[in-house]
């Protein structure tokens, strides 16, 4: 069967599917940027249904279209700054988010997006171009194996956003540092596994201070690590000039990996102080960020 042949099946599928109660049960009083009904082939080539278009994954579905709704705001901001968006997704993965923006772009803003995509692992990158295909977006979605700064576009090429949603421990930080470097207008990122600054204040755990039960536990030390590792970038975003948020993006039940850091630059470099104040009252480690961005 051909991929357009496919592609029609698909929507045919969806129209007999999802009719207007079917629709109305599903989303309630949500208005999703993508319907399973509009939507059903993208939604069929990420893998979130099934092959008469009922929704596989509900779960994932929602939470995609929750983190483009909270990012709206930023992206209008974008595609009214640049008469075409480059996005960069730094740890892609299978590349859920990114090609959700694409479909978006080209089915729902009309306005010019490409994604380019980086992950070490071959076979989620194989995975990505796969899905990109079947969607019919493999011309503005480019997915590259290797890794961040090896792999970025060279700087002759305009990086507009960088997304890295649960890029392990430091990963973020590289994340953040390359869109900073290339004076990227958004940044966003669901940090995970920030174990940097728990393994910094393990060093410190025969040392007296107010943090000092937070550094003799175990538990307390990786909780609270987590929570000030993303203070830090907050704070380390502002001195490069941006208006930075964080916020929970989908529910604690879901996931504890839940915070979405969202940056828009708008001004110049500033003072670090904020970040140093903090750095200092919790132990003195410094995060990588703040080692790679200066």
């Amino acid at each position: 069967m051909t991929r357009a042949r496919w592609a029609e099946e698909i929507e045919a599928r969806a129209r007999a599917h999802w009719t207007d109660a079917r629709l109305a049960q599903l989303l309630g009083d949500k208005r999703p940027v993508i319907s399973p009904r509009d939507g059903a082939v993208l939604l069929r080539a990420l893998g979130l249904s099934r092959d008469d278009t009922s929704l596989l994954q509900p779960r994932k579905y929602f939470q995609i279209n929750h983190m483009v709704a909270l990012l709206g705001p930023a992206l209008r901001d974008l595609r009214a700054r640049h008469s075409a968006i480059r996005v960069l997704d730094a740890g892609c993965g299978r590349s859920y988010l990114t090609l959700l923006l694409a479909w978006c772009a080209r089915h729902a803003w009309h306005h010019p997006l490409e994604v380019i995509g980086i992950d070490r692992d071959p076979d989620v990158i194989a995975e990505a171009r796969r899905r990109a295909e079947l969607a019919e977006l493999s011309e503005v979605a480019r997915f590259e194996v290797g890794d961040l700064a090896a792999s970025a576009p060279p700087a002759a090429h305009d990086i507009h956003a960088v997304v890295a949603l649960h890029a392990c421990d430091t990963a973020t930080c590289d994340a953040l540092a390359l869109g900073i470097a290339r004076g990227a207008d958004l940044l966003a990122v669901a940090p995970c596994c920030q174990a940097e600054l728990a393994r910094a204040w393990a060093e410190l755990a025969d040392r007296d201070g107010a943090f000092a039960p937070i550094w003799r536990t175990p538990h307390l030390r990786r909780e609270a690590a987590a929570d000030v590792t993303d203070a830090m970038r907050v704070a380390l975003l502002a001195a490069a000039g941006y208006d930075v948020s964080a916020m929970e993006f989908v529910p604690a039940e879901h996931t504890r990996k839940n915070t979405l850091i969202v940056a828009l630059r708008r001004g110049a470099p500033g003072s670090r102080a904020a970040y140093e104040a903090l750095r200092d009252a919790t132990g003195g480690a410094d995060i990588r960020l703040a080692r790679v961005s200066r």
